[in-house]
């Protein structure tokens, strides 16, 4: 038996399964995963500032962040956008005569330093982004920087689109 819509049209039982069929297809499209390659965790890490244990302290919490995502088998795009005095700790060279120029605690840490900030990258695929603004400003050579790490055009739309466009948690240690 068939139903009559408003429409004049009927709905039999052909019309049914087509409406079961549509309804299962939007159901599958809701709950349908991330798109193929977006990781489950994504976080970007602002690193503008110039205090080496501040800096320090960033790493400590990528490193427990990256760890935690790994023993539990979440994938996970983990980053580090330096902007200004961030620059300090992308590179040996000791910036001198620039706002950014390496004092006595930088110094003393860069060899510390250095070393865990590769090791996230090179161990953990912490992904490093520098700003071109910033290195253009001082004229510092793209050879002078570390080879991990990313040039970008602009830090801070960098992490505008990271967080807008792809959803990424925004985190700056202070």
């Amino acid at each position: 038996m068939n139903r009559t819509g408003k429409a004049g049209f009927s709905i039999g039982s052909f019309g049914t399964l087509a409406l079961v069929g549509m309804a299962l297809i939007a159901a599958l499209m809701l709950a349908a995963p991330k798109a193929v390659g977006a990781a489950e965790a994504r976080v970007v890490y602002h690193a503008d500032f110039a205090d080496p244990r501040r800096f320090s302290s960033m790493l400590t919490s990528i490193n427990n962040m990256v760890m935690h995502y790994e023993n539990e088998f979440i994938d996970h795009d983990v980053r580090i956008v330096f902007v200004a005095h961030g620059i300090r700790f992308v590179t040996d060279d000791a910036l001198a005569g620039t706002p950014f120029e390496e004092d006595d605690q930088l110094r003393e840490d860069r060899d510390t330093l250095r070393g865990r900030l590769l090791s996230l990258n090179s161990l953990h695929n912490v992904r490093l982004e520098l700003c071109e603004v910033t290195r253009e400003a001082i004229q510092l050579s793209a050879d002078e920087v570390y080879d991990a790490v990313e040039f970008i055009p602009s830090g801070v739309v960098r992490i505008a689109e990271l967080q807008n466009d792809e959803g990424f948690a925004y985190i700056k240690v202070e």
